[in-house]
């Protein structure tokens, strides 16, 4: 008899920068969650929809657990990663090859009092320079946790993903698929877009502006094959307008042409994005903002 079909739900945990969006993108086969080398990058929950021949996983990426929550915005953060912990099937922790942090403790005890099976991912074991201390490693930080499984793999160079995926489905229940074949997200396009311009105020924003950035689409409408969009980058204070657009616009300029190649690569067709930049003071600590801005539970 072949074996039964299964699916669910996979919490996917961990502090933050692991490797969680690149671990759901690479499961998921698309890119679904934006990425970047900075901390905190991922700041809502999203759904992944990965199908398998023999399963299909709806992966909830969401933001990094921290310590620290300074602001409105880091306990919204810590509040969206715990709550994914509700009504799943498994859940996976991922951290870091060689390195274990406190964060990594406290993410650990959230999944601990979920109560679901939790699988190790240890990510980004390619980076790891003496690949003879992975063993002792796993053996020092299993031995007092308990995980139905332990992963060392790297999500971004598409090694192990294979084997994971195996040990998730068979924790998932039996079921038929969840989601079609051709989905790979419960998110709209309206709100990929938004992260898409944040991906790229990440990437091309020094150490501490791209945090006191949010986006805001005004209008998204299809214009035959054209999909026309407008969204407002939010600044906290006036004086990150002026690095946001850069001298000459040019930095804006760039911020949209990256985001529009993104846009362009995942919707399958032409994008004419517009952007501007205004400013909210203190948006990040403000509860009314957050919620405005699609920061809501």
């Amino acid at each position: 008899m072949p074996a039964p079909y299964r699916a669910g739900h996979v919490a996917v945990i961990g502090r933050p920068n692991v490797g969680k969006s690149t671990l759901v993108n690479a499961l998921v086969g698309v890119k679904v969650s934006i990425v970047s080398p900075k901390a905190q990058t991922t700041r809502h929950r999203l759904l992944g929809i990965a199908t398998f021949e023999h399963g299909q996983l709806l992966l909830v990426d969401t933001p990094g657990i921290h310590a620290k929550q300074s602001r409105a915005m880091n306990r919204y953060m810590n509040r969206a990663a715990r709550g994914a912990l509700t009504d799943v099937d498994a859940a996976v922790l991922v951290i870091e090859a060689g390195r274990w942090t406190d964060e990594d403790g406290l993410a650990y005890a959230a999944l601990r009092d979920a109560g679901v099976p939790c699988v190790l991912v240890i990510n980004k074991v390619d980076r790891l320079k003496d690949k003879t201390a992975l063993l002792p490693f796993i053996a020092e930080h299993t031995r007092e946790r308990e995980f139905a499984a332990v992963h060392p793999l790297s999500a971004l160079k598409g090694k192990g993903l294979r084997e994971l995926a195996d040990t998730l489905i068979g924790l998932m229940p039996e079921s038929p698929p969840l989601y079609g074949e051709d989905e790979i997200t419960d998110r709209s396009e309206r709100f990929l877009a938004a992260e898409l311009v944040r991906e790229q105020l990440m990437l091309r924003l020094g150490e501490e502006v791209p945090y006191s950035t949010t986006v805001e689409i005004e209008s998204f409408e299809e214009d035959g094959e054209l999909l026309r969009i407008a969204a407002v980058i939010w600044v906290e204070r006036a004086g990150q307008k002026p690095i946001v657009i850069g001298e000459g616009g040019r930095r804006l300029k760039a911020i949209g042409t990256g985001a529009r190649e993104g846009m362009q690569k995942l919707f399958g067709r032409k994008v004419f994005l517009k952007l501007w930049c205004k400013v909210r003071e203190g948006w990040s600590d403000d509860e009314s903002a957050l919620r405005q801005f699609g920061y809501a539970e």
